[in-house]
């Protein structure tokens, strides 16, 4: 491929910045280790947020996530107004056999019912099924309630749903993206967009949300 050529690859790279949010404990961190390497890792001693920065293919197009996991110390501790802002998408994570992460989720959902970012919820540690204290029904209402996707995985066994997790994420705020682009260019020609190419690219790196 010439230089021409990569240069425009590059420049129609989408760049999707995910902030995964859940209380300590539910396996944020081998969730998104899992999605961007295959790889599973049980055990993390995160003392702060961490970021991953990766290339992955969603629908054969490459997509540049840039992960945020998040780092609270206790039950109390929800994300800042600085993280959600930061992100293009949240992953809200909770362990279906811990209640109290399931409540920590449903206390910061409150905060961002009126939001318009694009959330999805996803509950972790499937394989251990025979602990369950959140149902199905439960987390699939509070999914409802976001209108949002929900899905039931296990980091610890799993790489394919893990990785759809992720993906319709993305899928969701590649949308959200190209409709609030196609509502402002509408606004600006008066309707008069159907001939042309919408130019869509995600938010260059800013500096993560401080402490």
């Amino acid at each position: 491929m010439n230089a021409k050529g990569m240069r425009r690859k590059k420049s129609s790279l989408s760049e999707v910045k995910v902030a995964v949010i859940g209380a300590p404990g539910v396996g944020k961190s081998a969730l998104s280790v899992r999605f961007l390497t295959r790889r599973y890792i049980g055990e993390y001693d995160h003392q702060s947020e961490t970021r991953y920065k990766h290339e992955v293919l969603v629908d054969n197009e490459p997509v540049l996530y840039e992960i945020l996991d998040t780092c609270p110390k206790k039950f109390d501790d929800l994300p800042s107004s600085d993280t959600i802002n930061w992100a293009d998408g949240l992953l809200l994570v909770y362990s279906m056999i811990d209640k109290k992460s399931f409540t920590y989720l449903k206390r910061f959902s409150k905060i961002i019912s009126e939001s318009d970012i694009p959330v999805y919820v996803v509950a972790n540690k499937n394989d251990m099924v025979h602990l369950r204290e959140v149902s199905t029904e439960d987390g699939a209402l509070l999914a409802r309630d976001l209108e949002c996707g929900f899905s039931e995985v296990a980091a610890a066994e799993q790489v394919a749903p893990v990785a759809v997790v992720y993906q319709e994420l993305c899928r969701a705020v590649l949308a959200a993206r190209r409709k609030s682009k196609h509502s402002l260019l509408e606004r600006m020609l008066g309707g008069r967009t159907s001939n042309l190419r919408l130019y869509v690219r995600g938010k260059s790196d800013s500096a993560l949300p401080k402490d």
